[in-house]
């Protein structure tokens, strides 16, 4: 796969903050792509800058192959863009919220009929065209969001935490939809979420602390490197967890085994069969690798 974006020596600040210091990094095409970090640790300042929302102090960026300094309109017919905060019209219907950003695309008459026809089924917001935007709910205000930035039907599709604060079904349908365009159009999809297991679906994920890349890789990759592997352990008593000689921890009924990876997981249950009679073993999750890798917690809300 070629790259379809590629940040090299990015950087920025804002006085005396260095938001975002020689930043480097490449995109697939066609990948799902995770861009993770804590509030201020330089991942929407990246975003605007790719979005030509904000300039750069220095470094290249190129994006399907055209340098942003020298294609800046090229390059956002390119994008689809969804925001932490909603960019749309309150007292506008959702139709004509719809239909005045497609005009900016040169999209009107039928074809624009025909894109928002598809987008509603699409979203299930068909009921809703004629709902003034500041009447819907954040979940509904949210599907709006996702289908004024795929009106362009956008070689990449930026998602600035998407999710944040949506109903389970509203999530599962965002994300859904976000799977087959990425399946039926081969669609990138650049993503910052506060949701792990968001992240641990991705492609390629990349760990932002104070604007430098601290971490990057497969979830698989960054879990084998950051975490180590758990054996839960079920039908045994506290002393017979004690004499493994092992670090646990005790969960409801059971006892959770902390092993540096599954090789030294499968070594500890050969050499004591009696013990291990009803057991699962688990990988770390994405959440031990951005505290392990950061020393902080993932918190929703605005990032610089």
């Amino acid at each position: 796969m070629k790259n379809i974006i590629e940040i090299n020596q990015l950087n920025k600040s804002f006085g005396d903050v260095k938001a975002v210091q020689d930043l480097s990094f490449r995109v697939k095409e066609g990948e799902l792509f995770a861009f993770l970090g804590v509030n201020g640790a330089g991942k929407s300042t990246t975003i605007n800058i790719m979005c030509a929302q904000l300039s750069k102090d220095s470094g290249t960026v190129l994006i399907d192959g055209a340098d942003l300094d020298r294609n800046t309109e090229h390059i956002k017919r390119k994008l689809g863009v969804v925001f932490q905060n909603s960019v749309l019209d309150s007292a506008l219907s959702v139709h004509d919220n719809l239909q005045s950003r497609a005009a900016l695309y040169g999209l009107t008459g039928a074809a624009f009929k025909k894109r928002l026809s598809e987008l509603s089924k699409l979203l299930e917001f068909e009921e809703l065209l004629k709902r003034p935007v500041g009447k819907l709910s954040g979940g509904q205000r949210r599907r709006i969001d996702i289908a004024r930035s795929l009106l362009n039907r956008p070689k990449i599709l930026i998602l600035d935490e998407p999710t944040t604060g949506l109903d389970p079904q509203t999530r599962k349908i965002l994300w859904n939809v976000i799977s087959d365009l990425r399946k039926n159009e081969n669609m990138t999809v650049f993503l910052t979420t506060h949701y792990m297991e968001e992240a641990a679906e991705a492609d390629y994920v990349v760990i932002l602390d104070s604007g430098k890349i601290v971490a990057e890789g497969t979830p698989l990759e960054l879990k084998n490197t950051y975490t180590g592997d758990f054996i839960t352990l079920y039908g045994v008593n506290e002393d017979t967890v004690k004499s493994l000689g092992m670090e646990y921890e005790q969960i409801r009924d059971a006892f959770r085994l902390s092993v540096s990876c599954t090789a030294k997981a499968t070594e500890l249950i050969i050499h004591n069969p009696d013990v291990f009679l009803d057991y699962e073993i688990t990988k770390g999750k994405m959440d031990d690798v951005f505290l392990n890798v950061t020393g902080k917690k993932l918190e929703e809300g605005t990032d610089k």
